[in-house]
């Protein structure tokens, strides 16, 4: 379920963890019954923040890219639920095919595909990877920095499959599981369209049509409902956004409609603020309603830090990855983070497979501050590393005794989780 971790963290206490921890019989079957409900996501990690007074998801990525970050103390939780995974969507198992994002030359992210593949073959499946670039046009070997070695092989379809050319005597390679780990932020090629194969994530979930402020409406749902259960205040767990459509940042066109949203989130923030007695400067982070990579992201503290930005500035905001055009923007509640790892600000980030939290670790920053997003360049990486005993949390124990320290986070980020699980249904829907 969740692992025990220990960190080298120390930080205000929260008395939301003790909550959770009174709560965890409750807690529990509550997941299960939206599990129940609901189809859990194939895979996911979400980015938390711990401020003391408030621990709050702010990005969940449904392809997960770090995978080679873990402590290899995870593995065998991975390979269990990676068991559970494909064996819900294709119990003969006769094969996954992995289809990663197309830059080969980052070859840290070449490592997450190679420890997917791993997991996927422990979890007793056979895996290839196919690559959508059109440059490869054999198999490819890659070696990476820590001594492996990642084989890329070219796609090709077979009317309404995705297949690997056989290299040797035998027949094609035709997996029952397409696994993307490519967020299709270009939008979908025509390779992957009406495939008979189960295709996961759907192709509705990748960002050329997924908005993170759909992601968080479905949130503020979940964490609603959560709350109530526990008799809390959502706002300790939900951040406050709101949306501006329509932007232009080259041309500054939607400037007032990003001041103005700001400014309304600030002051709800800063009512939150007075009722708990937080003394801190309430923030927003203004950010690209799509994509990921931490692109077009930048930190308000004042409304009219929006009006007039530089060229520099604009720049920055206006395109995200795959050079997209930044149009719709979230308007996000800043969650401060008060976790540090020796002098480097640090915040979590949960991973999950299935519905099961199988590890995380912490992202690292030398140079940003505590009310900085930290998915940015000269970012490191801090496993989170197993507890001696690793048996469910004991409520008997202190909320900051370290078999009780991660629930809390597996907690908040199963909830992204399942808000998650509601968007891809609202989008499916659609489609």
């Amino acid at each position: 379920m969740v692992p025990h971790l220990t960190t080298a963290l120390t930080g205000p206490l929260l008395d939301l963890e003790r909550r959770f921890l009174n709560a965890m019989p409750t807690i529990e079957h509550w997941f299960r019954a939206q599990w129940l409900e609901h189809a859990v996501p194939f895979y996911a990690s979400v980015d938390l923040r711990n401020s003391g007074f408030k621990l709050a998801p702010v990005d969940t990525n449904l392809f997960p890219g770090g995978f080679n970050n873990l402590n290899p103390d995870f593995l065998p939780l991975c390979v269990q639920a990676m068991q559970s995974a494909v064996e819900k969507i294709c119990p003969e198992a006769r094969g996954v095919l992995l289809i990663p994002e197309n830059h080969t030359r980052n070859l840290f992210y070449l490592q997450n595909v190679a420890q997917l593949v791993t997991i996927i073959k422990q979890a007793g499946m056979r895996v290839r990877v196919g690559s959508l670039l059109p440059e490869i046009t054999a198999a490819m070997p890659i070696q990476l920095p820590n001594g492996g070695t990642l084989i890329l092989e070219p796609l090709a379809r077979r009317g309404k499959r995705l297949v690997l050319e056989d290299t040797g005597a035998g027949a094609d390679f035709d997996p029952c599981v397409v696994l993307l780990n490519n967020d299709l932020s270009g939008g979908v090629p025509d390779i992957l369209k009406n495939l008979d194969q189960e295709v996961y994530p759907p192709l509705s979930a990748g960002w050329h049509a997924r908005r993170k402020s759909q992601h968080f409406t479905a949130y503020d749902r979940v964490a609603g409902e959560f709350a109530k259960l526990l008799g809390i205040d959502q706002w300790l767990i939900n951040p406050y956004f709101a949306t501006c459509n329509q932007v232009n940042f080259q041309e500054r066109v939607g400037e007032k409609c990003l001041a103005t949203q700001a400014d309304n989130v600030l002051q709800k923030i800063r009512v939150k603020y007075a009722e708990y007695g937080v003394k801190h400067d309430p923030f927003v982070i203004v950010k690209a309603d799509a994509g990921t990579y931490g692109m077009g992201i930048m930190t308000v503290k004042d409304a009219s830090e929006i009006i007039g930005l530089n060229r520099k500035q604009r720049n920055k905001m206006s395109v995200v990855k795959e050079g997209q055009q930044v149009s719709n923007v979230l308007i996000q509640e800043g969650v401060y983070t008060f976790e540090h790892i020796k002098d480097a600000v640090a915040e979590p980030v949960v991973y999950m497979v299935d519905h099961y939290v199988v590890g995380g670790f912490y992202r690292v920053h030398t140079e940003r501050g505590v009310d900085e997003n930290l998915n940015a360049p000269g970012m490191s990486f801090e496993p989170l590393a197993f507890e001696s005993c690793c048996t469910l949390p004991n409520p008997d124990c202190a909320p900051d005794d370290t078999p009780n320290r991660f629930y809390a986070y597996g907690v908040v980020a199963r909830l992204a989780l399942l808000a998650a699980s509601l968007e891809i249904e609202a989008a499916e829907q659609v489609e």
